[in-house]
């Protein structure tokens, strides 16, 4: 998804590139999201408020009982919030206070493809809300999250869609 990375100050970018820019970010300073995740996720597309995610299963993100583990699941609706605040022009996305996971059914197994969307219910100064869905590759809805994220911080010198100064830029696809 991304071949190189250019360096922009002050550049104001589409939500896709924007959001794309944001997961970059996660993937080079997190310790979690590059193990769990990898080159296994992408961001499909982002407009204002949405996100739509996709994970290509693997071994990495199952259970002994060869599905989707409840944890990675977990870990994208954490994942997930964090890119739909982004996708309202947050380049620092703030921290977690809330977190909900409800499992419905099987989220697949290796070499599925499991979606996600993940929205922006609501943003103010202090809190965001934001709920994400799952679905198998059948359609079927197989899990639903919220996650609430606390803010305040997140808006301090913050530029919508402006990503701070020597941030790595996702190359624009599609």
């Amino acid at each position: 998804m991304y071949q190189t990375a250019a360096k922009m100050t002050g550049v104001k970018l589409p939500p896709v590139r924007f959001v794309r820019s944001v997961l970059k970010s996660f993937m080079a300073e997190s310790g979690l999201e590059p193990r769990l995740f990898g080159p296994h996720l992408r961001v499909m597309n982002a407009t204002k408020g949405k996100v739509d995610l996709e994970l290509d299963i693997t071994k990495d993100h199952t259970n002994r009982l060869k599905i989707i583990h409840g944890g990675t699941i977990a870990s994208l609706v954490d994942l997930g919030g964090s890119l739909a605040v982004a996708s309202e022009g947050l380049y620092a996305t703030g921290v977690s206070t809330d977190l909900n996971v409800t499992y419905l059914k099987s989220g697949g197994t290796v070499g599925d493809k499991l979606q996600a969307t993940a929205e922006c219910e609501k943003i103010g100064k202090t809190l965001a809300f934001t709920k994400v869905t799952f679905t198998n590759p059948q359609g079927e809805l197989v899990a639903r999250g919220s996650h609430t994220k606390y803010v305040t911080a997140a808006w301090k010198g913050s530029h919508p869609y402006t990503p701070p100064e020597g941030a790595e830029i996702a190359d624009e696809v599609d």
